[in-house]
């Protein structure tokens, strides 16, 4: 069933009952960029979470989790330029972050959501977030502005502030979700691969929440490779404050899936936007595989093809060398007959088939170069069998890449 899911602006700060701010704090050298952000809301919220598989995992994940035992929260805290993972007095300066919010907030510690994001192994400089703490409370907004802000004050190297909110209709009622988000390195499935943080004005209780955020995380922001490394810090967060006044969301109904359905659709474009901001990157690249036996299967086809260092190059030089797309598949560890595979590029600039069932077609180099050439590119693959498809999200892999990671710290 398809649903009508309309964009407004205001980014997490477009629901009712939220506001955002973010300052300088002073983790980062550059004054002129944010690093500390907060979204609060006006009341207790349900909320949820996912994090990072990495076994290496930073001190805020680990408060976070206990936190959110309770399926509540109100505040959403971060910081940029400093991970807190690996660190001296790592979870007790989370604590302490959560603390200092609190205090300005006059609200529980424990109803705190903190993450960071940065260089890995440093000391984070608490005294620096504690001393800007009434400052990032002041600035608070309910507007637009704050959830810029917000937005702002969490990237790292990205280029762009990644940002949405859409409004749709349960049960006669308009509902809105708001989401921002950073990524662009250290960008590989297991979790949600970067910090994204949702709001909603709708009424939904904490378990369901729970299910419709990994559900949407599963196929969306778990399909995203932009150098295979997952980080350490990877955090996807939803606060649900209800004030949107539609009738509580209780049961896998009608209404949820609705609302499962908005939340998949807003976390499957903020992963399209990663993937085409990732480190270096001059590309957006989506594989999508059909003719599947089951989506289990053309997902981790896809993925193998997305992650393809290989596939990557070949996409930053605009080479329409498809064999690099079969052989990816077939270390992926999925069943396929490579004899009834079709591979065909296209993109803004045309469309070109290379193979057909398993066998390279005769095609125009300067056309498939030409197709390579734009600025979001669609390798589409069948493997001839079933019904099933999958699609996911990457980039291509430039000099910049090595360059942006070879001076990340400097």
């Amino acid at each position: 069933m398809s649903h009508v899911f309309t964009d407004v602006p205001g980014g997490v700060t477009a629901p009712k009952g939220f506001r955002a701010s973010g300052v300088h704090c002073g983790i980062r050298k550059n004054t002129e960029k944010k690093d500390l952000a907060l979204i609060v809301a006006d009341c207790e919220c349900a909320a949820a979470a996912v994090y990072t598989t990495n076994l290496v995992q930073a001190a805020p994940i680990a408060v976070t989790r206990r936190h959110l035992l309770n399926g509540r929260a109100r505040a959403i805290l971060a910081n940029s330029g400093n991970a807190n993972a690996c660190a001296a007095d790592g979870e007790e300066n989370a604590l302490r972050v959560c603390a200092a919010a609190a205090k300005e907030l006059n609200i529980p510690a424990e109803d705190i959501i903190v993450n960071s994001t940065g260089v890995i192994g440093q000391r984070l400089p608490i005294e620096r977030i504690e001393a800007a703490m009434p400052e990032l409370a002041a600035a608070l907004d309910a507007g637009h502005g704050g959830a810029d802000a917000a937005a702002r004050a969490i990237m790292t190297t990205d280029t762009v502030k990644k940002e949405i909110a859409v409004t749709f209709e349960l049960g006669g009622v308009n509902v809105t979700l708001g989401a921002i988000a950073k990524g662009s390195g250290m960008v590989r499935p297991n979790m949600a691969t970067v910090l994204v943080f949702f709001t909603t004005d709708c009424a939904v209780s904490p378990g369901l929440l729970n299910d419709a955020l990994s559900d949407a995380v599963k196929v969306s922001l778990n399909r995203v490779s932009v150098d295979g490394d997952t980080s350490t810090n990877d955090m996807a967060a939803i606060l649900a404050s209800g004030m949107a006044g539609n009738k509580l969301i209780g049961a896998k109904n009608g209404d949820y899936e609705i609302f499962r359905a908005a939340l998949t659709h807003t976390a499957t474009r903020l992963a399209k936007e990663l993937a085409r901001d990732g480190e270096g990157a001059t590309k957006l690249v989506v594989c999508r595989v059909s003719g599947a036996d089951d989506e289990q299967t053309a997902e981790r086809l896809s993925m193998s093809v997305t992650s393809s260092s290989l596939v990557k190059a070949a996409m930053f030089g605009a080479d329409a060398n498809w064999g690099r797309e079969m052989c990816a598949m077939g270390y992926a560890g999925a069943r396929f007959d490579p004899s009834r595979v079709s591979i065909s590029f296209s993109s803004g600039n045309g469309e070109v088939a290379v193979c057909q069932n398993g066998c390279g077609l005769d095609f125009d180099e300067d056309k498939a170069k030409l197709v390579l050439s734009g600025k979001e590119i669609l390798i589409d693959i069948s493997i001839g069998r079933g019904t099933a498809s999958a699609e996911t999200y990457g980039c291509d892999l430039t000099y910049d890449y090595v360059r942006i990671n070879g001076e990340y710290r400097s």
